[in-house]
């Protein structure tokens, strides 16, 4: 029976992540640029003691032939007897015509002029020598041949010392390498493995799960940071989708009661066609707040989607704000209320002018509509340091300090406004286009009533 023990056999986890795999290829790239070098470190050590074999047998055999003052067999005979004693570390050679050893200490070789390696079996001496001889021979009188060489022992004891100490220092720097790859891609299997606790936390549904930041400042900090602020968006969104639920059948209960109890007594006491039509038209009024209200959810929806930044385009904000304030100033002269306006000129945005103009009818309108007659409301616009800074103020009641954020939130009315018409979205639906155009609302107090402050930072300008 096939072992499947075998097969199924895998590498740890550690030894299969992307940083060991780049730690391996690094060290192969690493070997190979290594033995590059060691083969021009090799080649030039060779070199250079090759050179001084060859420069110090040149000058040893200058020397030979200047103390026996020219190439005489009988003088040089009498110079090399002298120096095989006096000079044991080299080698010499003079040889007759027909190979017969004349003087010197090696056996008798093929006479050639020039540079010449030979095998150390050449020497006659009892002395031993590991390695070759390298020398140089020249032919002289009467067809006599004289070689002076050095044993190359030396340079082949050099050549092994560099390729030990090479092989030695990359097999070291090998097994450091690997085993830094490997606790590298521990520390790097640590990380991940954190981050992937976290997601199926999060995927199981503990939405408060964030990544662990060590703040090196590193990768993993900077995706971390990129996912924990997208988490942050989301429970945002998922915590804004139960509100909304949760307001939905809250707020929208009670209109659709009415609408039920209106239909009901008018199927039972109404008895004329008059009486059914004043009905109906009630029942009408009660559905196009309904659906109203859904097309305001709706709106806050696709704005908060982003979708609406891509046909961003430049956009005069003075322009648009004197045109509001034109447009709205007979509907204040009706509650007997002043709207003035103090507006600098040229100021450009990248934005929505849709969406913008929606922004401030809807501030604009709600400073008319819970102002009392005689309030005073300002339309103001100015550029700064840092961007445009847009400001709607009233005269009116106002907004607690305590309730301004909650005033932003779908569906929540201050309890003096109840009373009046209106379905809790109009500031939720400014805070949407706000947050769209990456700018900031600060709700203050006028002292009295409600400052509303708008800023628009500089790379939002046109």
């Amino acid at each position: 029976m096939r072992d499947t023990r075998r097969s199924a056999w895998r590498w740890p986890r550690s030894l299969r992540t992307s940083s060991f795999r780049l730690t391996i290829l690094y060290v192969a790239v690493f070997g190979v640029s290594g033995l590059l070098l060691f083969g021009v470190i090799a080649w030039a050590v060779n070199s250079f003691m090759a050179q001084q074999l060859d420069a110090t047998v040149a000058n040893e055999l200058a020397e030979v032939q200047a103390d026996a003052g020219g190439q005489q067999i009988a003088a040089l005979k009498r110079v090399v007897d002298g120096l095989i004693i006096h000079s044991p570390g080299i080698d010499y050679l003079l040889q007759a015509a027909d190979g017969q050893v004349i003087a010197g200490n090696m056996t008798p070789i093929r006479p050639r002029p020039g540079l010449r390696v030979l095998a150390s079996a050449n020497q006659a001496s009892d002395r031993h020598v590991l390695g070759g001889i390298r020398g140089r021979g020249i032919m002289v009188a009467d067809g006599a041949y004289l070689f002076v060489g050095v044993s190359d022992h030396q340079q082949g004891e050099l050549r092994e010392v560099v390729t030990r100490t090479f092989l030695l220092g990359l097999g070291m720097t090998v097994v450091l390498a690997m085993a830094a790859g490997l606790v590298v891609s521990l520390g790097v299997l640590r990380r991940v493995e954190a981050v992937s606790r976290a997601s199926r936390a999060i995927m199981a549904g503990d939405l408060t799960q964030r990544m662990a930041l060590r703040g090196t400042e590193d990768e993993f900090d900077h995706l971390g940071s990129s996912l924990n602020a997208m988490l942050d968006r989301i429970q945002d969104l998922m915590l804004g989708l139960q509100q909304v639920s949760s307001d939905i059948a809250h707020d929208l209960r009670t209109p659709l009661t009415r609408l039920r109890q209106r239909l009901e007594l008018a199927r039972r006491r109404e008895t004329t066609v008059d009486g059914l039509h004043a009905a109906m038209d009630g029942a009408i009024t009660n559905v196009d707040a309904i659906l109203e209200t859904f097309a305001a959810l709706l709106r806050i929806a696709q704005i908060e989607a982003g979708t609406r930044r891509a046909g961003f385009k430049s956009v005069m904000l003075d322009a648009l704000l004197l045109a509001l304030v034109e447009a709205y100033q007979p509907v204040a002269e009706e509650k007997r209320q002043t709207l003035s306006s103090s507006i600098e000129l040229d100021l450009g945005l990248h934005g929505d002018e849709e969406l913008l103009t929606l922004l401030f009818a809807n501030l604009v309108e709600n400073a008319i509509g819970h102002s009392p007659p005689g309030a005073r409301i300002l339309l103001q616009a100015k550029r700064q340091p840092d961007g445009i800074e847009a400001i709607v103020a009233d005269t009116g009641p106002g907004v607690p300090a305590g309730s301004r954020k909650q005033v932003l939130q779908r569906f929540y009315r201050l309890e003096g406004s109840r009373t009046t018409p209106g379905n809790g979205l109009g500031l939720s639906l400014v805070n949407a286009i706000v947050v769209l155009h990456v700018a900031s609302l600060d709700l203050r107090d006028n002292q009295p009533g409600l400052r509303c402050v708008l800023h628009f930072p500089s790379q939002a300008r046109a």
